[in-house]
């Protein structure tokens, strides 16, 4: 349970596990917790009760053998007045791991150098800087908040494409975003957080076999239809995959089902 003083709590008896090797998606709406669930992962912040263990530790103990296995990057941040060159010289020991050969890599990809200064740097520059830098931690858990708020189109394509590439099987990623459609063809499998619980974690090929899209000129019937959703005479439902289609749901498409209809989605998913 995790509860801000005396408010109410905003985690209660929330059961979540992953596993290594996947890029996992944590989506939800404005003040689900995301971030609040990040930072006790990673220590940050200390549950109320119960417990929390990643990589085999308990993060709250602020261990340096968990640390140095783990990279946060939140959505904000303050930097020291420094250069990129002596940024690395100061963090990259505490990550025994780190390699400046595939930091220049990714600084390579960013269009970024050594020698700039971070405080000189737009917020979007220091996200790719900062990103190029977890990267090469070559920690066993990456996590990014919002990452691809202040980059361009063109960085959100550059930024799927190093993520992905940076990815191995002794590694987990977690992205938290609103912007789900950046995460398209990244992020699997899926987690969705809702009023203090995990209201759906699955991949997407599990979704797949669960559920599928139709797509029609005609209103969808509510009767058959879990969700659905429409605009200028095109609709798209979601319904129960009994015929073994393939369809492609669509990141945004499939939260706005599962968070509309909570109960229906946990019902199709308990079912063997």
């Amino acid at each position: 349970m995790y509860a801000y003083g005396s408010k109410k709590p905003l985690f209660e008896e929330l059961q979540l596990q992953l596993q290594e090797g996947n890029i996992y998606g944590l989506l939800g709406k404005n003040g689900a917790g995301k971030s609040t669930l990040l930072k006790i992962i990673s220590g940050l912040l200390s549950p109320n009760s119960g417990e929390v263990q990643v990589l085999g530790y308990h993060p709250n103990d602020r261990n340096p053998d968990f640390l140095n296995q783990v990279f946060l990057l939140t959505e904000e941040f303050d930097l020291p007045s420094l250069t990129i060159e002596q940024y690395v010289k100061y963090y990259g020991a505490f990550y025994p791991l780190f390699e400046g050969s595939l930091l220049d890599q990714y600084l390579l990809e960013f269009k970024l150098t050594r020698s700039l200064k971070i405080n000189d740097l737009s917020y979007g520059q220091k996200k790719k800087f900062l990103l190029s830098f977890g990267l090469a931690t070559n920690c066993k858990l990456l996590i990014l908040d919002e990452p691809t708020n202040g980059l361009d189109i063109p960085s959100k394509s550059l930024f799927r494409k190093v993520v992905a590439s940076a990815m191995t099987e002794d590694r987990t990623f977690i992205i938290s975003t609103h912007q789900v459609r950046d995460m398209e063809g990244l992020i699997d499998p899926i987690i969705i957080v809702d009023e203090g619980e995990v209201i759906l974690n699955q991949s997407m090929d599990e979704v797949a076999q669960k559920l599928k899209v139709i797509k029609s000129s005609k209103v969808p019937n509510e009767d058959v239809a879990i969700y659905w959703e429409g605009n200028f005479g095109s609709y798209a439902a979601v319904e129960l995959n009994e015929d073994n289609s393939e369809t492609n749901i669509g990141l945004e498409l499939l939260f706005n089902a599962v968070t509309a209809n909570k109960e229906r989605i946990h019902e199709i998913f308990q079912q063997s």
